[in-house]
Parts: C-alpha cells; sequence; structure tokens
C-alpha cells in the first residue's frame, strides 16, 4: 500500500470518528474516550505494515509523535465541558473544532499525495540526505502522528472530564465555612 493509500485510509478514517464522536453536545463516557484511539490503533495496525529503525528513523517517528500530540491539543482545545440538568457531563465540540481536524488530517493527506506524485524526488534525496529508511518511515511517521493527536483528544477530554466533576462535586460538611 502506497503512502497516499494509508493517509487516505488512516485520515479519513480517524477523522470521521473524532468527527462522530465530538461534534455537537455528547455525553463523555469512557466508550467514548477510548473508542477513537482504538480505531486509531486498529487502522495504523492495518494500513503500516513496518516502522523502520535504521539510521534517524526513530527521530522521525519521534518528532511525528511530538507534532502530533501538539496538534492534537491544539485541535482538542476547542473541546468544552460542562455538567448538564441531568447531572451528566457533556462536551461540546463545534464548528472550529471540526474545521481543525479537518485541516490537520487533510494536510497529512495533502502531504502524502505530494509525496508521491508531486516532489518525490525531493523526498528521496531528503531520506537520503537525513539517513532515513525511505518512504516507509514516512508512512510510519505519519501514522504515529495521527495516533498521538488522538492519544492527546483521550488526555483532554479526561481533563475536561475531572475537572467538570472536581468544580461540581459537593463541598464535604467538614470542609464548609461557618
Amino acid at each position: 500500500m502506497g503512502q497516499f493509500t494509508t493517509a487516505l485510509i488512516t485520515g479519513t478514517t480517524i477523522l470521521a470518528v473524532i468527527l462522530a464522536t465530538d461534534t455537537g453536545h455528547r455525553r463523555i463516557t469512557a466508550a467514548r474516550i477510548a473508542g477513537p484511539t482504538l480505531v486509531a490503533f486498529v487502522v495504523v495496525g492495518v494500513c503500516v505494515h513496518s516502522f523502520p529503525t535504521a539510521g534517524n528513523d526513530t527521530s522521525l517517528h519521534l518528532a511525528g509523535i511530538g507534532v502530533g500530540g501538539i496538534c492534537g491539543l491544539v485541535a482538542s482545545s476547542l473541546l468544552t465541558a460542562h455538567q448538564d440538568r441531568a447531572g451528566d457531563i457533556r462536551s461540546v465540540g463545534g464548528l472550529g473544532h471540526a474545521a481543525v481536524w479537518a485541516l490537520l488530517f487533510g494536510a497529512q493527506i495533502l502531504f502524502a499525495y505530494g509525496c508521491e506524485h508531486w516532489f518525490g524526488a525531493r523526498v528521496t534525496r531528503f531520506t537520503a540526505d537525513y539517513q532515513l529508511s525511505g518512504s516507509e518511515v514516512l508512512v510510519s511517521s505519519l501514522a504515529l502522528m495521527s495516533l498521538s493527536m488522538v492519544t492527546a483528544r483521550t488526555a483532554v477530554l479526561l481533563s475536561r472530564l475531572r475537572a467538570v466533576r472536581a468544580a461540581t462535586a459537593p463541598v464535604p460538611e467538614d470542609r464548609r465555612a461557618n
């Protein structure tokens, strides 16, 4: 499977799951928090067949993880959370949240397409100059970037859940001011 095909499958699948679980007013549950992460792991496991570690491959993987984590935090910062009248904790993901996720995955897919169709010779030279294994390391780095984006989203949702619980928890009687 080529770099573009892998990026297209992983990106659109993960984006669809993120948008389906985060857009609108959604109750924060364990399944909702963990679901996209599990989907991301499965999709990456099916689509990515190797994780090269020769030369500077590990450095590129770590950079992908770091950039993905930052992107996931930025995208998920647009999720807000509150407790509704029924006592459920819900998050709100609006158009801005959806647009940032779509932009991030669209950029990944466009980059992968460009590597195969627009600037393949430059990518080959880049991988040789920086002692990378070739296009396989780019595929696996983009996959790790996607995983870390989703993992950051999971961390943000857990953080929002805990913050709302802490803010709405009743104060014990012995701690109330007299």
